[in-house]
């Protein structure tokens, strides 16, 4: 069964301060229609404006994620975005009040609380999910960091940080599964060395912080002065731990910082505007590798539109609807496909011509003609037949059964006068005359139709 898109039941509002502005802000996330994602609307601001979650938007990774749209910003978004990823909601719409999430406790748990209490409600679109189909590699090499995605059918992520700290160490964390975000993950507070936390002073930032919502490491010896200096700016007594933080908090987990990079890794993520389908790995990464990583998927969802539609319908086809018949059995009114635009061996591209003298129409909503969704699988099927009897000298001797589909989607109506481009490309080897691929169907720049098919050929002459 497929997954379907999900939002919250009722709306929720959280308030808290801004760590780096030091601002009371109020939120509230509302529901939202499917297809929506995650969007801000700064309400106190005139007109209201809205602003994106996505990578495109991204204006600053300095000390956290800033995204901006429409003359507004909005700062600190990752541990907001990290609970909706991990909750596996879909579309919500947040409204602000203010430039900056608030911080509260440094974590995702007081979101997850929240989200949880109103739940969640299914909605009919079924999730629109980005998969991974090859390695994507992102390397910073001066600072050692290095971000590969590979396919997965699901969502696993891994994190190893590494600060050259003799407090610190070297940290991993990993979930096998987004489920386990809000057990594993989700309460891991944000961190800073006593360094960072004094420059962060000096400069006139974090004016939201209280020290009850970081993890401070303490990467030097600290004089007494220092320390009494600290308590005067935060009002709290603090002394250095046996662990080599400041004793302000407990450890919720021994590898608390790690797993908060992964935190904000999942909610940079977001910025993708997709869940994702994949097995993230990171070496050492920061806000400003997130969003890069972020960009080049979202380069690659654009390279993978782009090549479905870039090709000339008008030029002379690979195969024609002659030829086509020649390799495949169907006849009219059954052959779903008219031209073969594009072939290879692991990939073929077909063209199908709506019409409204096909049979069909007659009985099929003649009054609001709608291709229906099981022809347009028909016809994507009937196009990677053709990719797997090119495997064999003699395809007109063989048929192409299928065995499966799964995760079949329909995205948007197809009418008469459309035309739809079927893209199917292998998923793995042809073995013993199995292939496995994943097909895509569009007209124009939207998809209407995708789905996973098995198939077999079989000798019948």
């Amino acid at each position: 069964m497929n997954a379907k898109q999900r939002t919250i039941k009722s709306e929720v509002t959280i308030s808290g301060i801004g760590l780096h502005t030091g601002k009371s802000v109020t939120l509230t996330l509302r529901p939202a229609p499917e297809n929506h994602w995650f969007k801000f609307r700064r309400i106190d601001l005139e007109g209201q404006p809205i602003v994106s979650v996505d990578a495109d938007n991204v204006t600053d990774t300095s000390r956290g994620t800033t995204i901006s749209e429409n003359g507004a910003s909005v700062s600190t978004i990752e541990h907001l975005m990290a609970a909706l990823i991990g909750l596996q909601v879909d579309n919500v719409l947040i409204d602000l009040d203010g430039p900056e999430v608030p911080i509260l406790d440094g974590s995702s748990n007081v979101f997850i609380e929240k989200l949880t209490e109103v739940g969640f409600v299914d909605q009919d679109a079924d999730r629109d999910f980005y998969e991974i189909k090859e390695n994507i590699h992102y390397s910073e090499p001066d600072r050692k960091v290095e971000i590969v995605g590979m396919p997965l059918d699901g969502y696993r992520l891994t994190c190893m940080i590494d600060f050259n700290s003799p407090v610190l160490g070297s940290q991993h964390a990993s979930i096998s599964a987004i489920e386990e975000f809000e057990r594993e993950i989700g309460s891991s507070r944000t961190f800073c060395f006593l360094h960072e936390l004094e420059a962060l002073v000096n400069n006139n930032l974090i004016k939201g912080g209280d020290l009850s919502n970081a993890i401070v490491i303490v990467d030097r010896q600290v004089t007494t002065e220092e320390l009494e200096k600290l308590e005067g700016l935060f009002n709290k007594k603090v002394t250095v731990a046996d662990e080599g933080i400041l004793d302000n908090i407990q450890l919720r987990h021994q590898n608390e910082p790690a797993r908060h990079k992964l935190l904000d890794m999942i909610g940079d993520l977001a910025l993708v505007g997709r869940p994702i389908k994949g097995h993230i790995m990171a070496a050492r990464p920061g806000h400003a590798a997130n969003v890069a990583f972020a960009k080049r998927i979202k380069s690659q969802i654009k390279r993978s539109k782009k090549k479905i539609n870039s090709y000339d319908i008008h030029a002379k086809p690979v195969y024609d609807t002659v030829q086509i018949m020649n390799i495949l059995p169907h006849r009219q009114p059954f052959l779903m496909v008219d031209k073969i635009l594009e072939l290879s061996e692991t990939h073929v591209v077909g063209l199908k011509n709506v019409t409204m003298n096909e049979d069909l129409f007659m009985g099929h909503f003649p009054g609001a003609p709608v291709f229906p969704g099981v022809l347009q699988i028909e016809a994507m099927a009937q196009t990677g037949g053709i990719l797997v009897l090119n495997t064999v000298p003699d395809p007109e001797n063989w048929l192409t059964l299928f065995l499966k589909i799964e995760n079949a989607r329909f995205k948007n109506q197809v009418h008469p006068g459309d035309t739809i481009i079927f893209s199917c490309e292998l998923l793995e080897p042809i073995r013993r005359g199995i292939a496995r691929m994943k097909g895509i169907g569009m007209v124009g720049e939207k998809i209407v139709s995708e789905a996973e098919l098995m198939a077999q050929i079989v000798k019948v002459k």
